[in-house]
C-alpha cells in the first residue's frame, strides 16, 4: 500500500513538472559562469559599458553625417556609409589610414576643418574622435582587475570633444559653407539630433571621468576656455 502511494506522488510531480511554464524575468540575465568575469571588477565592467556606448553612439554619427553630407561618401572608394562604419569600428587596424595621411585623434580631427584638405571629412572626423576616445581609455575596449585609466585624460577627451563641435559648428570654407553639414539651417526644420549625440558623448566622457577620480581619489583638473579660442587638451 505505501508502495503504491509513493507511486502516484511520483507520478504527479512528474506531471507538474512537465506542465510547469517557464518564464523570464523582465531584466537582463547576468552571465555568470563567464570566465572572463573572473578576473574583472565592478569598475572594470563600467569601464567596459562606457566605452561601448562611445563607439556606438560614434557610429550612430557616422551615418547620420553621411546621409547629411552625401558629397564627402562620393570622395571614397566604399560608396556604402555602412562599409565606413565597419571599416573603422569593425576591422582590425593599426590607425595609420592613407587617406588621413597617418595622422591620428586630435590631428586627424583638425583635417576636417583644413581648407585645403581633399580626403573624406567624416571619415577624418570619426576616426579622429574614435582615436581620442580611445587613447583616453590606453587603446583599451576589455578591462580586467590590474587595468586602470587616467581620469584626467578622460576628463581632457570630453572637453575636445566640445571644442570639436564647436568647430563644426562655426567653422566655414573660403565659400561660405559649413565644413559638414549638422544641424537645420534657417531655412530647414529644426533638427537637434546632432546635438544630443554629441552631448550624450561628452556626458558619457564626464560621467566615467568622475567615477574614477572618486574610485581612485585623484583630483580632476577642470580647465575653462573660450571656444573661439579654445585649444584642443593633451590626452
Amino acid at each position: 500500500m505505501i508502495k503504491s502511494y509513493f507511486l502516484i506522488v511520483l507520478v504527479v510531480l512528474s506531471l507538474c513538472a512537465c506542465k510547469k511554464e517557464i518564464v523570464r524575468e523582465n531584466k537582463p540575465a547576468v552571465q555568470t559562469s563567464s570566465i572572463s568575469q573572473l578576473g574583472k571588477s565592478d569598475i572594470d565592467n563600467v569601464l567596459d559599458v562606457h566605452v561601448r556606448e562611445s563607439q556606438a553612439l560614434l557610429k550612430e554619427l557616422m551615418l547620420k553625417l553621411y546621409k547629411r553630407n552625401p558629397r564627402e561618401l562620393a570622395k571614397s572608394e566604399l560608396k556604402l556609409p555602412e562599409e565606413h562604419v565597419v571599416r573603422l569600428f569593425d576591422l582590425k587596424h593599426d590607425w595609420n589610414f592613407n587617406e588621413l595621411h597617418d595622422k591620428h585623434g586630435v590631428d586627424a580631427i583638425k583635417l576636417t576643418f583644413d581648407q585645403d584638405y581633399e580626403g573624406d571629412r567624416i571619415f577624418a572626423f570619426i576616426a579622429g574622435l574614435l582615436g581620442m576616445i580611445m587613447k583616453s581609455y590606453d587603446y583599451q575596449s576589455d578591462f580586467y582587475i590590474f587595468d586602470t585609466v587616467k581620469p584626467q585624460k578622460l576628463y581632457n577627451c570630453a572637453r575636445n570633444i566640445e571644442i570639436a563641435v564647436w568647430k563644426l559648428s562655426n567653422s566655414l570654407m573660403e565659400n561660405g559653407e559649413p565644413y559638414l553639414y549638422t544641424n537645420s539651417l534657417s531655412d530647414e526644420s529644426v533638427n537637434l539630433s546632432y546635438e544630443r549625440l554629441f552631448g550624450k558623448l561628452i556626458a558619457t566622457q564626464d560621467n566615467i571621468s568622475t567615477i574614477i577620480s572618486g574610485k581612485k581619489n585623484r583630483t580632476v583638473k577642470t580647465v575653462i576656455q573660450r571656444m573661439a579660442t579654445a585649444v584642443f587638451l593633451p590626452i
